[in-house]
């Protein structure tokens, strides 16, 4: 494959290669977006490539999350002890999450359907995107990835599928924060415990407050390792039909109208 830059000779481009990641526009559901940031905000945003404001948007949860008492607050509210919930709950904390928390999923909402229309406007103008990044930070290179083992290098660990992708800063990100996860809610002991038959002690060493993080990372980190994968394969194909075409399609050969190009 060539090494084509992005020149800024168009006005929008499908996909770039660098030696931190490959970033692609693709259509997305908005709906699903926003409802990643609602299980979790910052999680639209990192799938959409915003990646500072989701960054922002997932140390903004954990912190006031962890100060207004929220997660144990639903955990109580699971119980049935909905006055418990109630009275855990810090008002001065509770009152600024509700509009951060809101904002996230409209903001992530309102994005998605904005790139939509600008990844039709790119895919119309079908400009060169370069395919080859290398420098002393690395290199990256668009090449075919496996889906399947990206989904189970997150069932192992949340970022290592990511980390397969070659999507470093959000895999370095996402490490970090199931390292402090795990930590903190001390869900490997617990695991370890469980493993030998002791349920009780199991239960008693395990951090229900920061346990509950943890079901949220690894769901968006096997999705979003998944989708990744899959849809760099897509613009590899792509990549490569317009560089075979471009390079040995016969400039005679036509396609009969009606007739479907596979």
């Amino acid at each position: 494959m060539r090494n084509y830059t992005n020149d800024n000779t168009a006005r929008r481009y499908i996909a770039d290669v660098s030696m931190f990641g490959t970033a692609i526009i693709y259509l997305r559901n908005p709906y699903i977006m926003g409802w990643w940031s609602a299980a979790f905000p910052g999680f639209g945003h990192i799938m959409l490539g915003k990646f500072h404001r989701g960054y922002l948007l997932i140390i903004w949860e954990i912190i006031i999350n962890l100060k207004a008492n929220i997660n144990l607050a639903m955990i109580h509210s699971f119980h049935g002890n909905i006055e418990v919930a109630k009275d855990i709950l810090d008002t001065r904390w509770l009152l600024i999450y509700i509009p951060v928390y809101i904002f996230s999923v409209w903001d992530s909402y309102r994005s998605t359907i904005d790139l939509n229309r600008i990844y039709i406007l790119a895919d119309h103008e079908d400009h060169r995107f370069n395919t080859f990044s290398m420098g002393a930070a690395g290199m990256n290179y668009l090449d075919k990835r496996n889906p399947v083992l990206a989904f189970v290098w997150s069932v192992f660990m949340p970022g290592l599928g990511h980390l397969y992708n070659h999507k470093t800063i959000s895999a370095f990100f996402i490490i970090i924060c199931s390292v402090v996860f795990f930590y903190f809610s001390h869900a490997l002991e617990a695991a370890s415990l469980l493993f030998l038959g002791k349920i009780d002690e199991a239960t008693a060493v395990l951090d229900p407050e920061w346990f509950m993080f943890l079901p949220s990372v690894f769901g968006f980190a096997i999705y979003d390792s998944y989708i990744n994968a899959v849809e760099n394969n897509n613009l590899y194909d792509r990549e490569q039909r317009k560089y075979l075409r471009e390079n040995y399609q016969s400039s005679q050969f036509q396609v009969l109208k009606g007739q479907k190009v596979k």
